[in-house]
């Protein structure tokens, strides 16, 4: 076993995984997981680069994930930058101060290679020759990836609940005519998805990241966020509806005392679940199964 570390920095979200992984099996030991909310992403849809007190944010969890990783003495680490970092002018502020941090340079990785990472980590525990469709929303961007074993297509499109919140989303709950800006943005990159990705053809629709799971822990009624509970569970296409509905009618101190809900997701929630509404009934599916297995478990696989 290689003891390795893996770091996803996102448009909302900074995580980190340290995990003992055996190079040939692919079998992984969970030692240490964590997400922090950093919010990189704040404003760069309107901006175009990275705000200075979301660095200052990034770079705190940075130091703090340093002491974890030499405390568990990984032998390796890769530090992988999604969506917001791709889209930043900036983005060598951002660079200088990872190195300067943790000794590595984040990798500004392409939609095609996240969305690879994310299909290998959410379906590495997955059995049987169905067909997958892996959807990974996150702040910035959503993952689509279409295979079984391997990928058989992939496409990154920049549709994410951070995104969407800051370009559409002004009152509290949204109103109507915000969410129909919101869904008419994702259906235009649904369409945009299905040229390069069959995404009505798989026979099995996997989830992935905070919003789906956020989205799965309220659906099963949980009293405090539980990922062994969410882990692989199914939740069918009528309660992501229902869920769905609930938070369209929320403000935001409502959802803030729904305790399953993090509080840097109380925002942007009601996009994220939207998200995941529209690509569901797109797709035809009649459930979607959860997995808190994602890009960070394929990045830790990658460095072993």
């Amino acid at each position: 076993m290689t003891r390795v570390a893996g770091i996803d920095c996102g448009t909302n979200s900074i995580r980190l995984l340290v995990a003992d992984v055996h190079p040939e099996t692919g079998d992984l030991v969970e030692l240490d997981r964590r997400m922090t909310i950093v919010r990189l992403g704040q404003g760069v849809d309107k901006t175009g680069r990275l705000a200075p007190e979301a660095l200052e944010r990034t770079f705190a969890a940075c130091r703090a994930y340093a002491e974890v990783i030499k405390e568990l003495g990984a032998e390796k680490l890769r530090f992988v930058a999604t969506s917001a970092s791709r889209d930043a002018e900036n983005r060598d502020e951002f660079v200088n101060g990872v190195v300067e941090i943790l000794g590595v340079e984040p990798e500004v990785i392409t939609g095609d290679q996240e969305a690879a990472f994310s299909f290998t980590g959410a379906t590495g525990e997955l059995h049987g020759d169905d067909r997958r469709l892996v959807v990974d929303i996150g702040g910035g961007s959503t993952e689509f990836v279409v295979g079984n074993k391997h990928v058989e297509a992939a496409r990154s499109v920049d549709i994410g609940c951070v995104r969407l919140t800051e370009r559409h989303v002004r009152h509290d709950p949204p109103t109507a005519e915000e969410v129909a800006a919101i869904r008419a943005d994702v259906r235009a990159a649904l369409d945009l998805a299905a040229e390069t990705v069959p995404i009505g053809t798989a026979e099995t629709l996997v989830g992935l990241a905070g919003s789906v799971t956020t989205v799965a822990a309220i659906a099963l009624g949980l009293p405090e966020y539980d990922s062994e509970k969410i882990h692989h569970s199914r939740i069918s296409a009528e309660r992501v509806a229902e869920v769905t509905d609930r938070l369209l009618a929320s403000t935001h101190d409502e959802r803030a005392a729904i305790p399953v809900i993090h509080p840097g997701r109380v925002d942007v929630i009601i996009a994220g679940a939207l998200v995941l509404r529209e690509i569901v009934e797109r797709v035809g599916a009649s459930e979607v199964v959860v997995s808190e297995h994602d890009i960070l478990d394929g990045i830790a696989l990658s460095v072993a």
